[in-house]
């Protein structure tokens, strides 16, 4: 396994500082966004798709700091019911992917996206229980008429581009948010949908991230090392489901944590070592989105943190037999 970050944290640093920055710390890898939410600060397709120049100089400026790419990544909602939303997004993950093809990498991160319920809604509308009955009919046109046809086309694209592995991150608000749906889309599309598989959303959900691993396998194709802390109190009185702002920390059941805040070291050894039962051997990206710490102090502690679990050899033989 490789320590690597969500290059985003630092949008508002110039590439070649942060890249400095993060091979100072001893990262091995970055994830870099190419547009949607994570935005493009580091890698604008437009541009390194047809300025050479920018591209190699983004190139070295990786190699000078001795930097792998783990994935591109991309983020946003393809099947949006507004149809130019759907549209931009659907461009900047086909952009992603040709500047991917062009780094010759095979991979990409984003989300599955959320439909409305029905062709003329102009919001997403994310089904979360089956009953009044009309619920279940908007999952039924969500994933029949919508998500299947639409990654079954994308994931067409992406292959004749040399893409291969497209990991959907698993989030509330899409349709794939969990073990099952992850799996459900794979089985309707093909292998090349997996996971970027993120700890913090499933944790808040209730779900045990070990047996999520355990279960997905080799459909894990990414890992976001990101926390999550359960606030007993809050969640006590209201549950876990929780509009209120991410800012409003005191009042929410729930926040994104660095990791080691939300849980503690046996709890995520437990997942490091699930990883590597499963066959996972890439990427252990830092996603920092803890309200409660700067940019610098959140991924120095997760990074100090990590290192002391990670599984960076290889086992070889059992000796001891």
């Amino acid at each position: 396994m490789k320590l690597g970050v969500f290059t985003t944290l630092l949008s508002d640093v110039p590439f070649e500082r942060a890249c400095q920055y993060f091979h100072e710390l001893g990262l091995q890898m970055v994830e870099i966004g190419c547009g949607g939410y994570p935005g493009n600060a580091h890698a604008d397709p437009d541009v390194l798709l047809q300025d050479e120049a920018a591209f190699q100089a983004f190139c070295d400026t990786l190699k000078k700091y001795d930097l792998e790419i783990s994935a591109l990544s991309c983020h946003g909602n393809p099947v949006h019911p507004d149809k130019q939303t759907a549209a931009m997004y659907d461009s900047t993950i086909r952009k992603t992917i040709l500047l991917a093809e062009k780094l010759g990498l095979h991979q990409i991160n984003t989300f599955s996206g959320c439909p409305g319920d029905h062709e003329g809604a102009k919001y997403p509308n994310w089904v979360t229980c089956p009953w009044p009955n009309d619920f279940a009919e908007i999952l039924e046109w969500q994933w029949n008429e919508v998500l299947i046809p639409y990654w079954k086309d994308l994931v067409a694209f992406a292959k004749a581009h040399g893409v291969d592995k497209i990991a959907l991150e698993l989030h509330p608000g899409f349709c794939v948010y969990n073990t099952e749906s992850l799996l459900r889309l794979r089985e309707a599309v093909g292998p090349e949908i997996g996971a970027n598989f993120d700890p913090s959303h499933l944790i808040w959900q209730g779900m045990d991230p070990v047996a999520s691993i355990r279960k997905l396998g080799d459909a894990i194709f990414h890992f976001h090392a990101k926390d999550t802390k359960i606030d007993k109190y809050n969640t006590a009185v209201n549950g876990v489901l929780d509009t209120k702002p991410y800012g409003d920390e005191i009042h929410r059941s729930w926040i994104f944590r660095t990791i080691g805040y939300g849980n503690d070291a046996s709890y995520w050894k437990d997942i490091i070592s699930a990883l590597r039962m499963v066959g996972y051997d890439y990427a252990i990206s830092i996603e920092h989105e803890d309200s409660l710490m700067s940019q610098n102090e959140g991924l120095e502690k997760a990074v100090d943190f990590l290192k002391g679990i990670l599984i960076a050899e290889r086992p070889g033989e059992m000796w001891w037999v």
